[in-house]
């Protein structure tokens, strides 16, 4: 519980006395202190959070522009942020305008939407490609530590290898509300090792802080994993997906989002299906190979599922995409794909932690050959046109494959929020788009503003 926020909310419309009565309660709920140690606590907090209230008035202009944001008026659950779809791809693309707006050199910018960005640097006279990702932790995934470090160190693994780079270090930041208990410290940390030691890849920096410090009650975990690769060559991205290629999908088995399926609907069974690394196997052999030069791009079907990812390619690249989905679904792991069908989830909807790879079809050929020498599952599903849209051949009809406003739902709430776009949609566009260039503007001003000091 965010003690600081319910203050923040709650004294608009309620006497202080009665937040200090309320807030007094709830920290007694979470709290093993007396009802005087939890008054004092409600007290001091009341107090800070009305002091903050008073900027709002400073005469300090400069001041007042520092500490207040944008207001969109829209929140991250009704946009489905995180929730990878429509809404999500949006507001991700509006954070890389501000990006962009810093007029910083980088080779893949967040702008391309790929799994990870880079910048070229030359060493001695020759070009070194470095490649960045970060992933955080499943949200569900709080209680089960190692599940959670396991699959965010895996993802961001993944994105450094999909864009042809060869891990070389890993890095972890771990946020523990004040109430946590200090093994899931240790817990996620080992899971984030597991992986680090099975592809021999260290982990080699992070933080370790509360979440919120004393203002957040409970024992949530959040959490993101980094990683760094490099390259002699130019990186797989998406943009560089040509007419007439090849797509190949390596078989999935799911990573946090398959296991978190798993765990609330009960069917333990399948998280064991998830415990693997051969995406990383199936990426290493390509790379072994000396066949990253000759592959246009690659990425993980992860964000979304396959839905989002053929949306986001075929938006980036201009050219279409079409896929068979009897093809698709021969390369889901059978556990997973069986759950999920059970369900009533949408296959193409969720991440299955697939590898998929765009290439030339005499090059496609080779890819298949050495991905399953190291015992990964590949198939060819589909191919590259020049249509500009992404779409799907399901029982001999074709029809377009399009994104849906979140990703499949997955789980029971997830059922209950639904998927559909809600109606004031591109209202909320607008208004989010109004909020990232204001931030855009406010980061100018204060970069003047200290360069003119």
């Amino acid at each position: 519980m965010d003690i600081e926020g319910f203050v923040r909310q709650a004294i608009k419309h309620d006497s202080e006395e009665s937040v200090r009565e309320n807030l007094t309660q709830k920290i007694m709920e979470y709290k093993d202190i007396d009802s005087n140690q939890a008054l004092k606590m409600a007290s001091a907090v009341i107090e800070e959070v009305k002091h903050t209230l008073e900027i709002e008035s400073h005469p300090d202009d400069f001041l007042r522009e520092l500490i207040e944001y944008p207001r969109a008026d829209v929140a991250m659950g009704q946009i489905g942020v995180g929730s990878r779809g429509a809404g999500d791809f949006f507001v991700h693309r509006k954070i890389a305008e501000i990006v962009s707006s810093s007029h910083t050199n980088a080779f893949i910018t967040p702008e391309a939407q790929d799994d990870g960005g880079v910048v070229k640097k030359s060493v001695n006279s020759n070009d070194i490609y470095v490649t960045t990702a970060v992933d955080g932790i499943h949200s569900r995934l709080s209680e089960y530590p190692f599940l959670g470090g396991f699959h965010v160190a895996r993802a961001a693994l993944r994105d450094v290898c999909v864009m042809g780079a060869d891990p070389v270090a890993v890095i972890s930041d771990l946020h523990l509300a004040d109430d946590g208990d200090v093994g899931k410290l240790f817990d996620f940390t080992a899971g984030v090792c597991a992986v680090s030691e099975l592809v021999n890849v260290p982990l080699v920096a992070g933080s370790t802080l509360r979440v919120g410090g004393d203002m957040v009650l409970g024992d949530r975990l959040v959490s993101a994993v980094g990683a760094i690769g490099i390259s002699e060559y130019p990186p797989t991205a998406r943009k560089r997906a040509e007419v007439g290629d090849v797509i190949l999908l390596t078989e999935g088995s799911g990573g946090g989002t398959i296991t978190t399926t798993a765990i609330y609907h009960g069917m333990f069974d399948v998280v064991n299906e998830t415990m693997d690394i051969s995406f990383i196997k199936a990426s290493e052999a390509i790379f072994n190979a000396g066949l990253l030069p000759k592959v246009h791009a690659m990425t993980d079907v992860t964000n979304g599922g396959l839905r989002g990812d053929a949306h986001e390619i075929s938006n980036t690249t201009g050219l279409g995409l079409t896929f068979y989905d009897d093809k698709i679904r021969a390369v889901i792991n059978p556990k997973v794909l069986e759950m999920l069908e059970k369900l009533d989830i949408d296959p193409l909807g969720v991440s299955v932690d697939s590898l998929m790879i765009i290439a030339p079809k005499n090059v496609a050929e080779e890819v298949k050959k050495v991905i399953s020498s190291v015992n990964v599952g590949i198939t060819e599903i589909g191919f590259v046109d020049g249509t500009g849209k992404a779409k799907l051949v399901k029982n001999g009809v074709e029809e377009e494959l399009k994104p849906l406003f979140r990703e499949a739902a997955y789980t029971k709430i997830k059922k209950i929020v639904g998927d559909t776009t809600p109606e004031d949609f591109e209202l909320m566009k607008q208004k989010v788009e109004k909020a990232a260039l204001d931030s855009i503007a406010k980061k100018d001003n204060v970069v003047r503003s200290i360069k003119e000091k």
